[in-house]
């Protein structure tokens, strides 16, 4: 459902409220190696959600990326809205060309009425789980937990 891009935007959004403090930052480089993204696609994540003030950014030797606000305030919904956009919630889940391109033609997908519930609970749950959440919920399962996408 969502984007490589999206889930690695999450990851790398969540590694840095697990990794710095405050007003503290973590290289690009460090994230990337650390969750196996490669850089230069990493850092136009990161620098997307720096622009929407998710992430704040600093250059130069002693740059990198730090939270731009407080973990808690920051929902999983924020990032997909700003990486995918909220019409990734919509999508036919067969990729009919006829749901996407007509609305009104939805009603008639099999899987769409089906999976309205679903998607109404999983909108829920992107809004009201929190990064900062989500970070304490995997320290306590173990600060190691591996973060890398599975294939």
């Amino acid at each position: 459902m969502l984007s490589n891009t999206c889930k690695y935007g999450i990851r790398a959004v969540v590694y840095i409220a697990m990794n710095v403090n405050d007003d503290e930052k973590i290289g690009i480089k460090q994230i990337s190696h650390d969750l196996n993204i490669p850089t230069p696609f990493l850092g136009k994540i990161l620098q997307q959600l720096a622009k929407t003030k998710i992430l704040s950014s600093t250059k130069g030797p002693h740059g990198g990326f730090g939270l731009a606000k407080n973990p808690i305030n920051i929902s999983l919904m924020d990032i997909v809205e700003i990486i995918d956009g909220l019409e990734v919630f919509d999508l036919c889940l067969m990729g009919l060309k006829i749901c996407n391109e007509n609305p009104e033609m939805k009603q008639f997908c099999p899987l769409h009425k089906k999976s309205n519930t679903l998607r109404t609970d999983l909108v829920k749950m992107f809004k009201n789980q929190s990064i900062g959440d989500l970070a304490m919920d995997i320290n306590k399962v173990n600060k190691k937990l591996n973060l890398h996408l599975i294939s």
